[in-house]
């Protein structure tokens, strides 16, 4: 289960949203840089954007729900000026689904800019979900005050073929969720790998460049499109004159976000306050990266022991030219945090750090099976007019499962009931329906759907089905005699015709109704 909301803090970055940075001008006026790899969403538009090298393009594709509109501010990024909004209150949740490679690794980031889109004074706090793993929550008043965007990031591994991202409503929750852009950033295998992602995952906290002043370090020094922020304080810092090659540390950091460094002389212990904000008592991932700026030589050697709050982290470093990288990856930390570099004493210059990382482990919120996933899915997409939670994880995470939708507590979960009745649904049930094997109820009744009755022979556990009031037609499909705990069936008022089979006639206990159809 996921820790507690008050406890998820993704802390974010305020990025400007009067006007694009210097950097993404000159990417504009510079050679044609290659698209990072992935999906780069703009909530609400309704066509293409170039901003630098990224194509963003209109979220019609990947969402079914949600209104769009404007954002009348002047001068802002063009990813900002239009966003998705939900006012649907009966809605559990609204979800971004994006293609995606099972077993691979992105970067999920959403980007919420308010500007009182809805004229209301403060924008609402709202959730949000990705897969079946409560992330967050959203609360963006503060950047709002101040005419900022938020951003909020994830590291998680996609289970299946698409990931989904999803708002939802909280009990506090006074107008409608909303969201301006969402990214999903392809990252290579080995990066995170120490991560068990089968079982969590990482909600960035911070990324820092220590010693670096002025804008964000991104795309295209970064090709993952990470956000590396500056970061210094009092202790001196300095700059490398080294080659760099990000290939050479685990993580694969961009060489700009390593080019300076905090450092202090010689002899002298260094101690870095970061991040420069108080922690919740949680676990958490943290990646440290060093590298010597002098230019390399069997002299150009700086060794220190490195601990964080008081406790060892690293001992015996040799910051060299080429870099290392060094991390934990399961750190308990609360409050503020101290980094503390201790010089060997032997050494001929003082410790630096040049960059870091750390991210909040997150368990991942369960899993459903992934067969009840798939014929969930298949049925969402054979109704005409599903319900508007209808996508996403059917039934994680609990409080957000889809509307009409019964789950297990087991592990993975199982669906084990639908009900659906006098919806007024059309279209029609699909084949794979029958790979609900733990499915107890099924309740369509009063609605319009159509088409045959479909196997049901492998949904054992199935003790009622109810189709009366639609327009299915055809005969009664026989695997339905076969269902050994059948204690209800409800055909009547349909456009049935045929034989009833045998088996059902002579089911001893079933309940069942069958009038107004064309049956013998």
């Amino acid at each position: 289960m996921p820790l507690p909301i008050a406890f998820l803090l993704p802390l974010f970055f305020l990025l400007a949203a009067t006007a694009p940075s210097s950097r993404a001008a000159d990417a504009d006026a510079a050679p044609a840089v290659p698209q990072p790899r992935g999906f780069y969403i703009n909530c609400g538009a309704d066509k293409e954007v170039q901003v630098g090298s990224i194509k963003w393009v209109p979220d019609a594709g990947f969402i079914a729900v949600g209104n769009a509109s404007a954002v009348n501010k002047p001068a802002i990024l063009p990813v900002l000026a239009t966003l998705r909004h939900f006012p649907d209150a009966t809605a559990r949740k609204y979800c971004y689904t994006v293609p995606a490679v099972k077993g691979s690794r992105y970067l999920v980031r959403t980007t919420y800019f308010y500007g009182g889109f809805d004229g209301g004074a403060e924008p609402p706090v709202f959730d949000q979900i990705v897969d079946g793993t409560l992330w967050s929550a959203v609360n963006t008043a503060d950047s709002a005050r101040r005419g900022m965007s938020t951003y909020f990031e994830m590291v998680a591994q996609a289970q299946g073929k698409s990931m989904s991202v999803c708002l939802a409503r909280r009990p506090d929750t006074r107008s409608s969720p909303f969201i301006s852009a969402l990214e999903l950033v392809d990252l290579e295998d080995s990066m995170y790998n120490t991560t068990d992602f089968d079982k969590y995952v990482l909600s960035t906290v911070t990324r820092s460049a220590m010693g670096a002043q002025g804008e964000i370090i991104s795309y295209p020094d970064d090709q993952y499109n990470r956000y590396w922020a500056p970061f210094t304080d009092g202790n001196p810092t300095t700059e490398s004159h080294s080659p760099i090659a990000p290939a050479d540390f685990w993580n694969l950091p961009p060489a700009r976000a390593l080019k300076g460094a905090i450092t202090t002389s010689r002899g002298k212990k260094l101690t870095v306050q970061w991040p420069p904000l108080e922690l919740p008592f949680a676990s958490y991932y943290v990646a440290l990266y060093f590298q010597d700026p002098r230019t390399a030589s069997p002299y150009s050697w700086r060794v220190f022991d490195i601990s964080m709050n008081g406790k060892d982290f690293f001992r015996g470093l040799n910051a060299s030219a080429a870099g290392v990288m060094v991390y934990s990856n399961t750190i308990q930390l609360a409050g503020k945090t101290e980094i503390l570099l201790t010089p060997n004493g032997t050494c001929p210059v003082g410790p630096l750090i040049n960059a870091a990382e750390i991210y909040q482990i997150v368990p991942v919120g369960g899993r459903t099976a992934t067969s009840d996933v798939g014929a969930m899915e298949d049925l969402a997409r054979s109704l005409k007019n599903p319900p508007p939670d209808w996508a996403g994880d059917p039934c994680l995470p609990r409080q957000n499962s889809w509307t009409g939708v019964g789950c297990s507590d087991d592990s993975p979960v199982r669906v084990l009931s639908l009900d659906l009745k006098n919806r007024g649904l059309s279209g029609s049930l699909p084949d794979s329906i029958g790979n609900l094997t733990g499915m107890n109820t099924i309740s369509l009744s009063g609605n319009k759907l159509s088409g045959p009755i479909p196997d049901f022979s492998s949904t054992q556990t199935l003790t009622a089905l109810h189709l009366d009031g639609n327009q299915f037609s055809g005969a009664i499909n026989p695997s339905l005699g076969n269902l050994t705990n059948l204690k209800e069936l409800f055909l009547n008022n349909n456009n049935l015709s045929g034989l009833i089979p045998p088996s059902l006639k002579t089911k001893p206990g079933l309940v069942m109704r069958t009038e107004g159809n064309k049956l013998q």
